[in-house]
């Protein structure tokens, strides 16, 4: 599955048909706001993304791409009419992979995504956790208990992720808050704390790798990391 996030309905169209005629399944999107809730029940093979875009830009867009534990390593193209050098290094340096201006032909799109696809597919780097139960892949976005598929939503895995991540060590409140939500813990604030539980329902008898440090925040211990 190949995400576009472009506000251009005729180029959206014709880069649609384009990947579509080559036998990619894709999924494309006019704005940010409809973009972030499809990613969190499904994550892409590749995202496609334009700069300018209304209600948020495309760096900022990407800049949260990168900062996600799920997201971190999926491939982005930057698609845009901001060609100068300096617009291409920003893109290039704050994680995308790859950058086409525009105008552009759409051989030369098709190329760059079939060479990004090989890249990143030939060195994929797959990284797999058990405990005892818990089977967690998270390039391939599985967690599994025994032979049942777990469900989660995006906050959940990446939650999930940061704490077999940490190999045993204790992650605080606030440093999960920043690293998964964005902002700093006031001391009131239960967001971790209802999202741990959730996180221990859906995993039934397995959700008890999780522990509680009191005063201090959670850890997953005894992890094998493959």
């Amino acid at each position: 599955m190949i995400y576009l996030v472009e506000d251009d309905t005729n180029i959206r169209k014709l880069i649609c048909y384009a990947l579509n005629s080559q036998g990619f399944e894709i999924q494309d999107f006019a704005t940010p706001s409809s973009f972030w809730p499809a990613l969190e029940k499904q994550l892409p093979q590749l995202i496609i993304l334009d700069l300018m875009l209304p209600g948020e830009d495309g760096l900022s867009v990407l800049k949260k791409l990168r900062a996600r534990h799920e997201t971190a390593r999926v491939p982005v193209i930057i698609l845009t009419a901001l060609d100068s050098e300096f617009d291409k290094v920003t893109g290039l340096d704050l994680g995308a992979d790859d950058y086409i201006a525009k105008p552009f032909g759409m051989m030369e799109l098709i190329s760059r995504v079939k060479a990004l696809l090989r890249r990143t597919q030939e060195n994929p780097s797959i990284v797999s956790y058990h405990v005892g139960s818990l089977y967690v892949c998270p390039q391939k976005h599985i967690v599994r208990v025994g032979d049942t598929d777990i469900a989660l939503t995006l906050k959940e895995f990446e939650l999930l992720c940061a704490l077999l991540e940490a190999d045993g060590m204790v992650l605080t409140r606030d440093a999960l808050l920043n690293s998964i939500w964005g902002y700093a813990f006031d001391g009131e604030n239960r967001t971790v704390d209802v999202h741990i539980r959730k996180l221990r329902q859906k995993l039934g008898d397995a959700g008890g790798c999780i522990e509680t440090v009191k005063g201090i925040g959670y850890k997953i211990g005894g992890r094998i990391h493959e």
